[in-house]
Parts: structure tokens; sequence; C-alpha cells
């Protein structure tokens, strides 16, 4: 199998365990963006993710030399990010949702990688895919990656919005403190 292939291994296995962390227990929601807007969401990233990995004619070129030392980082890239999502759902526990959300009894989360940043599950699916950019080396890959972070940078600004009108001059605050996907970045 090659290196594309194994890339793709961790995206199954992140689906699988990303499945069965969304059946467990989650506070009963009270609101959440429109079924359309999940919808866009849901296809930009099943897009992206389809785009990672299928061969595009056009863009199957590679945008980088085909190296262990770049193959390498992208493992790391993407099994980090692996970790820092799963860290950061660890930290959600009942405040995860899939979609854009208030949960009943809805607490401002800045526990492990929320101190550093307000998104980090987001930081972690850009991470997965730049890591299988890097994996690949190919433009597909990496138009997957533009793709999905355009995806991102959508939601978060709906999510921003959501949270402070959820939380106020306590999520105001906590923009100052922490970045939006990479701490003292962005």
């Amino acid at each position: 199998m090659n290196a594309t292939g194994l890339s793709g291994i961790l995206w199954i296995g992140f689906v699988l365990y990303w499945s069965a962390a969304a059946r467990g227990s989650s506070a009963p929601t009270l609101s959440s963006e429109s079924v359309k807007s999940r919808q866009v969401h849901v296809l930009l990233m099943y897009g992206a993710l389809a785009l990672a990995f299928v061969r595009v004619p056009l863009l199957n070129g590679r945008w980088l030399p085909k190296t262990t030392a770049v193959i390498a980082a992208g493992f790391a890239v993407q099994l980090g990010s692996f970790a820092l999502a799963a860290w950061a759902r660890h930290h959600l526990g009942r405040n995860w949702s899939g979609e854009i959300a208030t949960k009943a009894e809805h607490r401002l989360v800045r526990s492990g990688p929320y101190r550093l940043v307000r998104h980090p599950i987001y930081s972690a699916m850009l991470g997965m895919f730049l890591g299988t950019a890097l994996i690949s080396g190919t433009y597909h890959a990496l138009l997957a990656l533009g793709v999905i972070s355009v995806a991102y940078v959508r939601k978060i600004r709906l999510e921003e919005r959501r949270l402070g009108e959820v939380f106020g001059s306590d999520y105001a605050a906590y923009r100052r403190e922490a970045g939006a996907v990479i701490p003292w970045i962005l």
C-alpha cells in the first residue's frame, strides 16, 4: 500500500472514532443552525474529502517532491491533528454538536486545547487535510485543503456569532485571549 492509501486508512479511523464519539451523551439542543446551512458545510466537507483522494486528470500533478521527509511530515501532521481533535472533543463533552448549536446548560469551555484556540476541532480538521496534502503531494489534495479551508472559515464566522450571542462579554474576552485556529496567530 502506498502512503496516500495509508493516509486514507487514517481518515477511515478518524471517521469511525468520530462517529462513535458522536453517539455519546450530548446535552439537549435548544437551537441550531438551519438544515440548509448544515448541508452547505457537509457538502463542502465531503467534497473536499473526495477531492483529497480521487485523482483528477488536470490536478494529478505534484506540488511537492515525493520524499520520505515530506511524507513523514504529512503523517506527523495528520496523526497530531487526529489526537488534537480527540482531545478537544473530550473537553467539549456534552457541549459537542456537529452543527452550530446552543445546548441546554451550555458552558464556555476553556480547558485543554481550548486554552489556546477557540476552535481546536476545526484546527485539527484543517491539519488532517494538510497532512493528506503533504503525503499525497498532488494538486487535487492541495485543492481539497483549500475547499475545506473555505468551509471552516464560513463555519467559524457563523459559530463566533452564535457564541457571542450566548456568552456575551465572556466570549468577547475569550476572543482576545485565544486564537481562532492557530495560537497567537489566527
